[in-house]
C-alpha cells in the first residue's frame, strides 16, 4: 500500500470547511474573504482567524474563472537599484500593506539597468495581475505609457515627464537637495559637489535642478560629477572619490543621492586621507542603518523605503477600486539627522 503524503492525508480546506466551523452561511464567509466592507468587523475577523487556523489557501484558478481576477499584485523591481537593502525594504513594506488583504504578491526582476517592456506587457497580455508596481521610472518612462494607455492599474515609485497623472509615490528629492545645501552653505562651505547616479532617470533630473537653484540662492558652487564612467561600479566610484579629493580645486561639501555610493565615496576619500577631517563635509541620503554605524557623527537626509511600499500598495489598491490616478500621488518628505556641529 502506498502510504500518502501530508498533503494527502488531509482533505483541502474549503469554504464549506470554514462555514462549518464558524456556524456561517458558505455566502457569508465567500464576502468576507473577499473583502466584505459590508459586513461587521466582528463577523470578518470571525472568519479571518478560522481560515488561519485551518490553514485555507484560496483557490487562485477557481478565483480567476469566476471574477476575472487573479488576486495578485506583481512588483517590477528595477535593476538600477543602487540604494542599500532597497528590495528588501520594499517587499516588507508591501507585505505589510497586503496583510488582511484577498491579495498575495508576486516580484518581477529586471536585470537591464534600462527600463524595458518586455515585463509589464507579458503582465498584462496574460493577466497574470491584478495591477504592479514599477521602480526606478524615467521622465518618459515607456512603461508608463503603455500601462496608462491601456487602462492598466499601476503605481510607479518615482516621477515622470508625462502630462497625463497616473498613481506614485515619491521620494521628495527637491526637498533633499535643498536642504542639504543649505546644512553645508550653513557650515561655511563654498565649493559644493553633487554626487548622483544614472542621468536618465526623473529622480537626477529633479535633484540637479534644486540643487543648482539651492547653491545659487546660497551664494555657493555648485558642480555636478559625472560618475557615467564608473558605470554604477563601488570600486570604480571610490577611485573616482580618491581622484577628486587630490584635486586643487577639491570641494568641501559633497551631497550624495544614495547610500550605496556614500559608501563608495567615503572609501575614496579614507584612502586620499582627506576623511574624516574638518575640510570636507558629506550629506547623503540615507536608506538602511549602515553608514549611520559606520559613520555615526555624519549627517543624513533618510528616505524610509518600507513606508514607500506599504504606500504604494493602498494607492494601487485604491486604484484597482477605480479611484482616479490624480488622487493617488505622494511626495514622502525627507527626514533629516543633522548629526555633527
Amino acid at each position: 500500500m502506498t502510504e500518502q503524503s501530508p498533503d494527502e492525508a488531509h482533505e483541502r480546506v474549503t469554504l464549506k470547511t470554514i462555514a462549518e466551523k464558524t456556524g456561517l452561511s458558505l455566502s457569508t464567509v465567500s464576502l468576507s474573504l473577499r473583502g466584505g466592507a459590508t459586513l461587521k468587523a466582528e463577523t470578518r475577523d470571525r472568519v479571518a482567524a478560522a481560515a488561519a487556523e485551518l490553514g485555507y489557501v484560496p483557490d487562485r484558478a477557481g478565483v480567476r474563472l469566476r471574477t476575472g481576477k487573479t488576486n495578485v499584485l506583481t512588483l517590477v523591481l528595477g535593476g538600477g537599484e543602487d540604494s542599500v537593502d532597497f528590495a528588501r525594504q520594499m517587499i516588507q513594506g508591501i507585505g505589510r500593506a497586503l496583510v488582511g488583504t484577498r491579495y498575495h504578491l508576486n516580484v518581477a526582476p529586471e536585470f537591464s539597468a534600462e527600463p524595458t517592456l518586455e515585463t509589464v506587457r507579458y503582465i498584462l497580455v496574460n493577466r497574470a495581475a491584478d495591477g504592479v508596481v514599477i521602480t526606478h521610472t524615467t521622465p518618459d518612462d515607456e512603461r508608463v505609457r503603455f500601462l496608462t494607455e491601456r487602462g492598466f492599474p499601476f503605481v510607479s515609485h518615482g516621477r515622470t515627464g508625462f502630462s497625463a497623472p497616473h498613481a506614485f509615490v515619491d521620494f521628495h528629492s527637491e526637498v533633499f537637495a535643498q536642504k542639504a545645501v543649505e546644512r553645508l552653505a550653513q557650515k561655511g562651505r563654498r565649493r559644493l559637489l553633487l554626487m548622483i547616479g544614472d542621468d536618465r532617470t526623473t529622480n537626477y533630473a529633479n535633484i540637479t535642478r534644486a540643487f543648482r537653484k539651492a547653491a545659487a540662492k546660497a551664494g555657493v558652487s555648485a558642480e555636478v560629477l559625472d560618475t557615467r564612467p564608473a558605470q554604477g561600479d563601488p570600486a570604480r566610484i571610490r577611485d573616482l572619490a580618491r581622484d577628486l579629493a587630490g584635486r586643487a580645486d577639491a570641494p568641501d561639501g559633497i551631497i550624495c543621492d544614495s547610500e550605496m555610493r556614500a559608501i563608495a565615496l567615503l572609501g575614496g576619500l579614507i584612502a586620499s586621507g582627506q576623511f574624516p577631517s574638518r575640510a570636507i563635509d558629506v550629506i547623503y541620503k540615507q536608506t538602511s542603518g549602515i553608514v549611520p554605524t559606520l559613520f555615526p557623527d555624519l549627517d543624513s537626509i533618510e528616505e524610509n523605503v518600507t513606508a514607500a511600499g506599504d504606500e504604494l500598495t493602498r494607492l494601487l489598491l485604491r486604484r484597482i477600486a477605480g479611484e482616479p490616478p490624480q488622487d493617488l500621488q505622494r511626495l514622502a518628505e525627507p527626514v533629516l539627522h543633522w548629526r555633527s556641529g
